[in-house]
């Protein structure tokens, strides 16, 4: 009987990996959450970088594009696939397309150090130290890009480094279309 009682909690665990794998493959592994398009882009007030300093001047996030189309796109200095997209950034505002960049949970400093290492894309840069912005955009990591149409809503959103330039020019694309009635 003893014997039994220890065998079954090895039992109970192969019964949860069975759950588990048949969850797994019925879970769609392209779905990523996208909560925000279609939505108008959060008010989120922020310092904006200046030189290597926070501020003086803050703007909010919401009124960065002055009713024009923009990218968002969250980054940090600490970040790998950061380093790994920045190129795709030049190149955007070399094809005049507006970037704002927001700059995750990293010191000014730093930030700073990043963009005069690789270049600076970015029409105006944010600086979030304490994570406001990635709360109110509900990112899960950095990079993320946001493409916002000129009436201030999240047309597209990419997750991950822009890599790609059919996800490239999707979100580019998003925010060149027509306003929807």
């Amino acid at each position: 009987m003893t014997r039994w009682l220890a065998l079954a909690p090895l039992a109970v665990l192969a019964a949860l990996a069975i759950l588990f794998a048949g969850w797994s493959l019925k879970r769609d592994p392209a779905f990523k959450p996208d909560a925000l398009v279609g939505q108008p882009i959060p008010e989120t007030v922020l310092p904006l970088l200046s030189g290597d300093q926070a501020g003086p001047g803050h703007l909010d996030l919401k009124t960065a594009g002055v009713g024009k189309p923009m990218l968002v796109n969250v980054f940090a200095s600490w970040c790998a696939p950061c380093r790994i997209e920045h190129p795709r950034l030049l190149a955007l505002k070399a094809r005049g397309i507006a970037v704002v960049g927001v700059a995750y949970k990293d010191e000014p400093v730093a930030a700073r150090a990043f963009l005069d290492e690789l270049g600076d894309p970015y029409s105006m840069v944010l600086v979030d130290r304490e994570g406001r912005a990635g709360l109110d955009l509900g990112i899960s990591g950095v990079p993320e890009t946001f493409a916002v149409d000129a009436r201030g809503r999240i047309a597209a959103k990419q997750s991950g480094p822009l890599l790609d330039e059919a996800d490239i020019d999707r979100l580019v694309a998003s925010v060149q279309a027509p306003a929807a009635r």
